[in-house]
């Protein structure tokens, strides 16, 4: 007979486990803080939609503070590398349809959960100094993420006059269609917003 091989048991390895627990304290953490705000997401609320004890939870995440920073970079970084994703089913070069579809997908950063989750926490760090900290850098890294991204997704030489300013007008635009869409759906007014805009890159970057 060959040798056996132990069989595994039904629970996963402690490592497993421990990863799949975080990510579920994120993912809830981030809907928590887009439905009810900063005010009315505690560690509390947050484990009980992931559906963790609240010990779990503050065995990963040390303060309520750690935890939204925590789950606000990791939906961020989720969505860009999707933005990134976007390089490999992209319309032909120098199309007008290429660069619309590329200005879409960056508006879409401003225009999802994330950015109404993040937006709690903006308002949340103006008054508190610790957060504050906190979201300024985590802010400042996305925002060059976003820029990088962009740029490599247009092909725009920045050493070109008024392009590093217009791919950064960009996603200041973008960042103020977020903000139009959260109180009602703008998402007529965005398409047209979107197809201008497309035009106006198109212009720059074939001079």
């Amino acid at each position: 007979m060959g040798a056996l091989t132990p069989a595994r048991g039904p629970k996963q390895p402690q490592q497993e486990r421990s990863r799949a627990t975080r990510l579920k304290l994120l993912e809830a953490a981030i809907s928590c803080l887009a439905e009810r705000g900063w005010s009315g997401s505690t560690v509390a609320v947050v484990a009980e939609r992931a559906g963790v004890s609240r010990g779990a939870a503050q065995h990963h995440f040390r303060t309520r503070e750690d935890l939204f920073t925590a789950a606000v970079e990791h939906v961020a970084e989720k969505r860009q590398s999707a933005v990134a994703a976007v390089a490999h089913k992209l319309p032909p070069a120098g199309s007008v349809a290429r660069t619309w579809v590329i200005v879409e997908e960056l508006v879409g950063l401003y225009t999802g959960p994330l950015f109404r989750a993040a937006l709690h926490l903006w308002v949340a760090a103006s008054d508190e100094e610790p957060l504050r900290d906190r979201v300024t850098a985590l802010e400042a890294r996305v925002g060059r993420e976003a820029h990088r991204t962009a740029v490599a997704l247009l092909d725009a030489d920045e050493s070109a006059p008024g392009v590093r300013e217009t791919v950064q007008g960009l996603l200041d635009m973008a960042r103020g269609l977020g903000l139009a869409n959260l109180l009602t759906d703008d998402s007529a007014r965005r398409a047209k917003v979107v197809e201008e805009w497309a035009k106006i890159i198109d212009d720059l970057l074939s001079r």
